[in-house]
């Protein structure tokens, strides 16, 4: 047995018990911790540099989730069957940890800081993202690194009128509301969650909610940084001249101030204004004190320019484009723009522009997940993509980056709720949002440009969505805040509050929201929401002057699905023995066949360009289900020649026995030149063998019979068995099926 360690235990509400353990695994880290609940077990730990890089005046920190395959018993994919890049679905989780700790750290701590939180145990039916951030955090607090926390997430979902804190999946499916929520003991500081058109009322329970379960374990972070009683370390990351400080301020404020009251739409004219200030004050230094005192008044620099935009707002109720604090940025929009694409729109807001596109596959397309505990498939998938031009930068195309796989997931969880995923809608999409021009909320601009896309493509939608991102400035020391409607990308940087809404007329599908600042109340919040809503109507608007409602039929070019449900047994004689009858379809039908089965039935999705081939189609894989009947007329095809008849194909992978004695009504000696292989006659069936399921046909039976024409009858006056005249042959054994069975 090793070192017991520290831990401490966390009742939760509704029941669930953690456990906080440090001093046992990863004992080199400055800080490390496990987390155990149930049988998800992960493993935080923290490393930060004892000093920071030279020129260094941000906080380099680095967030990694990880979740090793071992954890719930599985093999890596892939060719190397290890764990290699992370997945959308760990970028994610990253993400919601990253921005819950990252306000704080001290705003002077430099050095680099890497947390990495590992799932080492999971349990199928628990996300273990509910508590990662609570592993990341206790790693921290009892670590030396300086950090005003502790912090913690939950997840909160409103299932049947209650609201549940950490559900299991299967609770989940059921819930009308899911939100990650990040809080300190005073005040909540991140949200990201989707909602099924909920109200801001119901929003806002949701988040006193979690935050009452969020106290409980930073409490028990508290306690358990007592028991380990680890002294914060200390620091000098900056080089500060006061002197400096003081006489910029004194020189820059007033000009920043009066500009931010005339202000400009242009973002790059303020750039280059805000530029100019401090480029005057500079003249009077040399080029040798510059060397050390530009950076130094840089960073002073951008402070004033901070409190005067600040100040400016929140006096003279201003903001930098000569906005109204709710006033919403011009905005145009276009559809049917890309006459290749399934479905395109462009969206425009102020300077912040998205081109959308929309294409529809089948089911082969959808996107299959194969994490640690999250599996399945994904049928609906938005991408967003960001490169340099959009704000006129040079900068290379790489891999995607973290903030792109997190816009887009967040435009997802706001459109998919609103399209329909039954009969109506048999499409997988994949909504792509390449960002033209950004200046504040390119992510919203995606929301709004995929639901214009969505419906020129066709796609049934039950309503329009619409997004928004809200900013806050308040000064705590008066008491006095604005809230901002649709913000700027410069009123983000220097505002207390990135909240971003969407949702319908009727409520709100999904949100994010991100807080650099103590003290938000609950009544300032519920002023956000209801701007918000104002703001979501009005674009929401203004998108309706484009287009009001989906197409009432998909375009030329998008290949059409049709669904048929065949019984579950005859799913294997529609594939075929290695696929060969589901292979000849599609290529004599040109069409795409999928097959799947749920308990009671096969659903097979059919999906051309040409309605006739589908028809083809579907007429093909009806005559394989058909069940034979007894009296029923065929067009049949001579499959083979025996000495006693003839083996004629009824219905694709069925054929019977037409006996020489019922070919005509004359006695026919032998088949030769009677029939051959590949003749198309008509016959009857006249018998099922209900022991063998063998078919008899009869094509004389169709045929008039001779005048006068007497019966013979076999010797004993007994009918002869079908077959030959020994007694052999007659059909196929068991139900007739080519696949299934084989020739006597």
């Amino acid at each position: 047995m090793g070192p017991e360690g520290i831990t401490q235990l966390i009742n939760m509400p509704n029941g669930l018990e953690i456990s906080i353990n440090t001093g046992r695994l990863a004992k080199q880290a400055d800080g490390s911790a496990v987390v155990r609940c149930g049988n998800t077990v992960l493993m935080a730990t923290v490393v930060s540099a004892k000093e920071a890089a030279p020129e260094t005046d941000f906080l380099p920190l680095s967030v990694d989730y990880r979740e090793k395959y071992y954890a719930t018993g599985k093999f890596p994919g892939g060719f190397f069957k290890r764990e290699a890049k992370p997945s959308d679905y760990e970028i994610l989780i990253s993400r919601l940890i990253d921005r819950a700790l990252r306000p704080l750290f001290p705003d002077d701590y430099h050095a680099e800081t890497q947390v990495q939180v590992t799932l080492l145990s999971g349990d199928k039916n628990f996300p273990p993202d509910a508590l990662a951030a609570l592993a990341a955090s206790s790693a921290i607090s009892v670590s030396d690194i300086p950090f005003h926390g502790p912090i913690s997430e939950v997840r909160v979902a409103l299932i049947d009128d209650e609201y549940v804190i950490n559900p299991t999946f299967e609770q989940m499916e059921n819930a009308r509301l899911e939100l990650m929520v990040a809080a300190s003991m005073k005040d909540i500081c991140m949200v990201e969650g989707e909602c099924k058109e909920v109200t801001e009322e119901q929003m806002l329970n949701a988040l006193k909610a979690a935050h009452e379960a969020i106290k409980v374990q930073c409490q028990a972070q508290m306690e358990l940084a007592e028991k380990v009683n680890n002294p914060k370390r200390e620091y000098c990351h900056e080089v500060n001249d006061e002197t400096l400080r003081t006489e910029l301020a004194e020189a820059c404020y007033k000009p920043c101030y009066d500009f931010a009251l005339t202000g400009t739409a242009n973002k790059h004219e303020r750039e280059a204004a805000f530029q100019a200030i401090l480029d005057n004050y500079l003249t009077k230094y040399t080029e040798e004190e510059l060397e050390t005192l530009a950076p130094l008044a840089k960073r002073y620099f951008h402070d004033v320019e901070r409190k005067a935009v600040r100040d400016a707002i929140l006096i003279e109720r201003k903001r930098l484009d000569g906005r109204q604090l709710n006033e919403v940025r011009p905005i145009w929009t276009e559809v049917d723009l890309l006459p290749s694409v399934h479905g395109s729109a462009i969206f425009t807001r102020g300077e912040t522009q998205a081109l959308v596109t929309v294409t529809l596959g089948t089911k082969l397309d959808e996107q299959t997940i194969d994490g640690t505990v999250v599996e399945g498939a994904n049928n609906f998938i938005l991408h967003y993509n960001f490169p340099g031009f959009a704000t006129g930068e040079a900068k290379p195309q790489r891999s995607v980056s973290r903030r792109e796989v997190g816009h887009g997931n967040l435009a997802e969880r706001a459109l998919k709720s609103m399209v329909p995923h039954d009969e109506t809608m048999p499409y997988t999409v994949r909504i792509v949002s390449d960002i033209l021009e950004s200046n504040g909320s390119s992510s919203m601009a995606s929301v709004c440009g995929g639901c214009l896309a969505l419906m020129d493509a066709g796609v049934p939608i039950r309503k329009p969505v619409a997004g928004v991102a809200m900013g806050l400035i308040t000064d705590t020391e008066n008491g006095k805040y604005a809230v901002l409607t649709d913000i700027l990308g410069d009123e983000d940087h220097l505002g207390d509050m990135d909240f971003k809404v969407t949702g319908t007329r009727d409520g709100i599908t999904a949100c994010q929201m991100d807080i650099k600042v103590d003290g938000l109340s609950y009544e300032v919040l519920t002023e956000a929401m209801e701007q918000a809503r104002q703001g979501r109507i009005h674009i929401l608007d203004e998108m309706a002057k484009t287009i009001t409602e989906p197409r009432s039929d998909y375009k030329e070019i998008v290949p059409r699905i049709e669904k048929m449900l065949i019984p579950k047994d005859f799913i294997g004689a529609v594939i075929g023995p290695g696929g060969k009858v589901i292979q000849e379809m599609q290529k004599e039908t040109n069409t795409v066949i999928v097959i799947t089965e749920d308990d009671k039935s096969g659903i097979v999705e059919i999906s051309s360009q040409n309605k006739a081939d589908i028809e083809a189609c579907k007429a093909r894989i009806k005559a394989i289900i058909s069940v034979p009947e007894v009296g029923e007329v065929y067009d049949g095809v001579v499959r083979s020649i025996m000495a006693f008849g003839a083996f004629v194909e009824i219905l694709p992978g069925k054929d019977g026995l037409l006996h020489i004695s019922e070919i005509a009504w004359e006695r026919l000696e032998t088949m030769d030149g009677v029939l051959k292989e590949g003749d198309h006659i008509q016959v009857k069936l006249i018998e099922v063998d209900e022991k063998t399921g063998k078919l008899r046909l009869s094509r004389k039976a169709l045929l008039p019979k001779p005048e006068g024409y007497v019966e013979r009858k076999p010797a004993g006056g007994q009918r002869r068995p079908s077959g030959d005249r020994h007694g052999n042959g007659g059909g196929h054994h068991g139900n007739g099926n080519r696949n299934n069975g084989r020739r006597s």
